[in-house]
């Protein structure tokens, strides 16, 4: 049952009639009570009654049992027709056993064989309640008694008033509820309608004002992914504008390369022109890798896979993969990890996402170091993160840069080569993604960048250090 419409007509109409049922058993049980509570002392009377006129020596026994049936039926429970008409029956019997007087719907065997209080019994297959009371000065016994198939149709008669004009409203109640849930579910089909009329360009918040209390949280939800995928769709056009841009300029490198190449026989003009057609591949190798790293890092919201990372063997793992690049720029990487460091260099994290940003970080290091000179990773541990500390001899970012250099293609002033602005980007969504921070530091030795990989991404250090890289974005 997919349709809320239909569960919820379901629930209320299954709710109304069980209550409506459970009601009715209720009043059945109440009325069934209160009519014999009522009927026996309309018996308890009668026989009194009885027995009253026939010790007053003015009225005979077989005229007292006449006024007494008559006067004595429970005019309330009559019904046109006669069908509750002799209700009670009367019988007057000696204490030695004989029958002195019976009302006319009486039957000539006694109704009871007990001398006092209620009693039911069956005389020729039908039930009776009878009442006895026992006169001692003329020496008789009066019973009186009710037919319990009477009872028991008068309170089905009465239940019958009650039942048969609910199961006649029944389908009217249905049809209300049914109306009632769709008028109550229209503000749903407004907002479904709405959004069905809206272009893949509208992403413009739905107004919440006149929404009831109950769709608001689901019209906040909506609102704050309309909020999202709009701030998605301009990164991805200014992704793709300043992608563009950033490619088009070693592309046209390459072909002016190339042309000069084919053009000249000067052989060493032909090498000048190759290897700046191989330093424009490298260049445009490195954007596209860093390209795609930015786009695996953008699509994850959060850092899904996590894993248990040995910063130490990782760190170790990037500086060998990068060799080449330490061997052109004439750089070496120390890594440094104390024996008391071991323990708490591992993070709990996405082993993805902490690669990017250590490999961006290392990366950029060696490409804005002096040339014999030395970059330091150093990997510390604490009891709530894990911290990778690298140090370069470069000359580091301004203050007022330090913000701006997270921005996407943006490159300080002091950076050197031919970086495309992404690495600083790609390291500060990725430590986001995994509740880390990054922070810069100016020391005498050189300039340190320093990341903090929380152990518990449920608790994000939220240090106020300062996010960056050495000399800039590569």
């Amino acid at each position: 049952m997919n349709s809320m419409r239909i569960r919820l007509f379901t629930i209320l109409l299954a709710t109304t009639s069980a209550v409506w049922l459970f009601a009715a058993v209720w009043i059945f049980a109440s009325t069934q009570a209160e009519v014999e509570r009522v009927l026996d002392a309309r018996l308890m009377e009668a026989a009194r009654m009885v027995s009253s006129l026939i010790s007053d020596h003015r009225v005979d026994a077989t005229a007292a049992v006449g006024v007494a049936t008559e006067k004595s039926l429970p005019a309330p429970f009559e019904k046109a027709g006669g069908n509750y008409s002799r209700q009670l029956s009367c019988q007057i019997w000696s204490l030695e056993g004989s029958l002195v007087s019976r009302s006319e719907s009486a039957p000539e065997t006694s109704l009871a064989d007990h001398t006092s209080g209620f009693k039911e019994t069956e005389i020729d297959g039908q039930r009776w309640r009878v009442y006895a009371v026992v006169n001692p000065v003329l020496g008789v016994r009066v019973l009186v008694g009710d037919s319990l198939e009477i009872r028991e149709r008068l309170i089905g008669d009465v239940m019958k008033g009650l039942l048969l004009p609910g199961l006649v409203i029944l389908p009217v109640l249905a049809l209300l509820i049914w109306l009632s849930v769709g008028r109550g579910l229209a503000p749903l089909t407004r907002i479904a309608a709405g959004l069905s009329g809206r272009s893949a360009t509208e992403l413009h918040p739905i107004d919440d004002k006149a929404a009831p209390s109950e769709i608001r949280p689901v019209l906040h939800a909506l609102n704050s992914l309309f909020g999202r995928v709009a701030e998605a769709r301009e990164r991805e056009r200014s992704f793709t504008a300043y992608a563009a841009h950033e490619l088009k300029t070693p592309l046209a490198g390459l072909k002016t390369q190339a042309q000069i190449a084919l053009r000249t026989d000067d052989p060493k003009v032909q090498r000048d022109a190759l290897s700046r057609i191989s330093t424009s591949v490298d260049r445009t190798s490195r954007m596209v890798r860093q390209l795609i790293d930015l786009a695996a890092v953008d699509s994850a919201v959060t850092a899904s896979v996590e894993e248990t990372v040995d910063l130490n063997s990782l760190c170790s793992e990037i500086a060998s993969d990068l060799e080449p690049l330490q061997s052109e720029r004439e750089v070496r990487v120390a890594l440094a990890c104390g024996e008391q460091d071991r323990m708490g260099a591992v993070a709990k994290a996405d082993r993805t996402l902490v690669r990017l940003a250590l490999r961006n970080v290392l990366e950029n290091a060696i490409q804005h170091s002096p040339r014999g000179s030395e970059v330091s990773c150093r990997i510390l541990g604490s009891e709530d993160a894990a911290v990778v500390e690298i140090m370069d001899r470069g000359c580091g970012i301004s203050a007022s840069e330090e913000v701006r250099v997270r921005e996407r293609f943006f490159r300080g002033a002091h950076a050197a080569g031919h970086g495309s602005g992404l690495g600083l980007s790609i390291v500060q969504m990725a430590l986001d993604r995994l509740g880390g921070n990054m922070a810069f530091e100016n020391t005498a030795e050189g300039f340190v960048v320093r990341m903090r990989f929380p152990h518990d991404r449920g608790t994000p250090d939220a240090g106020p250090g300062r996010q960056g890289t050495a000399c800039g974005n590569i």
